[in-house]
C-alpha cells in the first residue's frame, strides 16, 4: 500500500513509516498447524498500544489486555510474567520473567519499567528522560529536557512545593525530538520561584 503507516505490528520488512513496530521472528505456538497464540518468550507480549485495540475480548473470548499492556496480535497471553514489551526487553538482554521489571542496571536513576515507558536505553545512563536547567529570555522561562522523537510528553510547573496538589498541567501532547525538546513558559511572570517536572504521555 503506497503511503501506508503501520504502527505496533510484529512484521517483515520493518514498516518506514510508524511506531512501535518490531520484525522479530512472532512466537507462535503452532504457526505450521494455524495455531497463532503466542508462546511465553513471544516479543509480541505487551508489545501492543492499548489506546488502538478495539473494545471486546481477543479471539478466544480471553481479556484483551493481561499483565498491564495489550499484546501484538489477535490472541492475547493470558499470563505475562513481565509488565514491559517482551521485544523491548529482548532488544537489550533483559530477562523477561519479571524479575527485570524494575532493576536500574545503568544507575541513572530510572527502573526498566520507567526506562521503557519514556523511550530511553535501560543500559545507557546518559539515556534518561531529565530536564535541563532552564533558562529565562524576554518570552519567558526555556524549560528543556532529554527526549526521544517516539514520544509526547507533558509539562506541569509549581510555584511553590508545600501546597497539597503543587503542580498543574501547562502543556500536553508535546511531540518530542531526538535529543532535546523546549519549551517556552511565557506565563512565567516574575521572578519566580517556578518549578517544573516533565512526563510521558
Amino acid at each position: 500500500m503506497l503511503n501506508s503507516t503501520l504502527n505496533f505490528c510484529c512484521t517483515i520488512p520493518l514498516p518506514t513509516k510508524g511506531l512501535g513496530n518490531i520484525s522479530n521472528e512472532p512466537g507462535f505456538v503452532d504457526y505450521n498447524n494455524g495455531n497463532l497464540r503466542l508462546r511465553s518468550d513471544s516479543p509480541c507480549v505487551n508489545s501492543g498500544r492499548d489506546s488502538y485495540a478495539a473494545a471486546g475480548p481477543d479471539l478466544d473470548g480471553n481479556s484483551r489486555i493481561a499483565g498491564g499492556t495489550i499484546d501484538i496480535g489477535a490472541y492475547e497471553f493470558q499470563s505475562p510474567a513481565s509488565v514491559i514489551s517482551y521485544a523491548w526487553l529482548q532488544r537489550y538482554k533483559l530477562q523477561t520473567d519479571g524479575s527485570a521489571d524494575f532493576a536500574d542496571p545503568d544507575r541513572d536513576g530510572l527502573n526498566n519499567y520507567q526506562e521503557w515507558i519514556a523511550g530511553t536505553v535501560p543500559t545507557n545512563a546518559s539515556s534518561v528522560l531529565r530536564l535541563i536547567n532552564p533558562a529565562k529570555n524576554v518570552s519567558g522561562v526555556i524549560v528543556r529536557w532529554q527526549s526521544v522523537d517516539t514520544r509526547s510528553y507533558f509539562l506541569e510547573r509549581a510555584t511553590s512545593l508545600g501546597a497539597p496538589t503543587p503542580f498543574f498541567l501547562l502543556q500536553s501532547n508535546i511531540v518530542g525530538e531526538a535529543g532535546i525538546t523546549s519549551y517556552t513558559d511565557t506565563n512565567a511572570i516574575g521572578t519566580g520561584p517556578f518549578f517544573y517536572r516533565v512526563g510521558v504521555h
